[in-house]
């Protein structure tokens, strides 16, 4: 039994398996081939985390990594289609940035104009994402959003999001590894950041299972 648990976290610090098992994650979404012709009427943009009190180019407060990787997809995007971006995150401690104000002074930033802008700045979770962004949409008369998210989040998300009576066309974003991994030797060897990969497939897992059966 021992040797089977240590066999079992070894692999789990691999590359080998990382790559595979977030690869299957991300790849249960893919974003549409003619996003022109999708008939999306505004991009929804999940957060993921910002940091408070660190300077950035045009005011304080940052965004993580990974949210800045999907508002760049989403300015890109609103660039191409012209419709609003409707950035969702509110402040999930009180020592971090507060989310959609910090995306909107990068979207202005950017050259998105400010009034194809809109922020939802409440929501701490996915489950609150989806369930404050449909008001907002339905407030707003907007019948076909295009989701905007991680790769390895957008299958909980967009569950959430059907959760709340809407069927978003998603667009994952931030990937974090190729669909077509070769083997190295390597890839055999334990790293760090290898196990935390995995560690974000099985949290993610998780959620989604709570999700389905508690509807959260």
């Amino acid at each position: 039994m021992v040797l089977l648990v240590t066999l079992i976290f070894y692999l789990l610090c691999t590359s080998l398996v990382a790559e595979r098992l977030m690869g299957w994650l991300e790849e249960m979404h893919t974003p549409p081939v003619q996003v022109e012709t999708s008939g999306a009427d505004v991009i929804v943009l999940l957060g993921g985390g910002a940091i408070s009190q660190v300077p950035d180019v045009d005011g304080v407060g940052a965004l993580c990594a990974s949210p800045a990787n999907r508002l760049l997809t989403a300015v890109r995007l609103q660039k191409m289609l012209n419709v609003p971006i409707l950035v969702s995150g509110g402040q999930v401690y009180s020592d971090s940035g507060p989310e959609a104000e910090i995306s909107a002074r990068v979207l202005k930033s950017l050259g998105v104009p400010e009034d194809k802008i809109l922020t939802e700045t409440k929501s701490i979770n996915t489950s609150q994402n989806a369930r404050y962004t449909s008001a907002i949409l339905r407030e707003k008369n907007f019948t076909k959003p295009l989701l905007v998210t991680s790769a390895f989040h957008m299958n909980r998300a967009m569950l959430n999001f059907n959760l709340q009576r809407f069927k978003p066309i998603a667009y994952p974003t931030d990937f974090t590894v190729t669909h077509n991994p070769t083997f190295h030797y390597t890839k055999l060897r334990p790293q760090a950041e290898a196990l935390l990969l995995n560690v974000t497939v099985m949290q993610e897992l998780l959620r989604t299972c709570v999700t389905e059966i508690l509807g959260i």
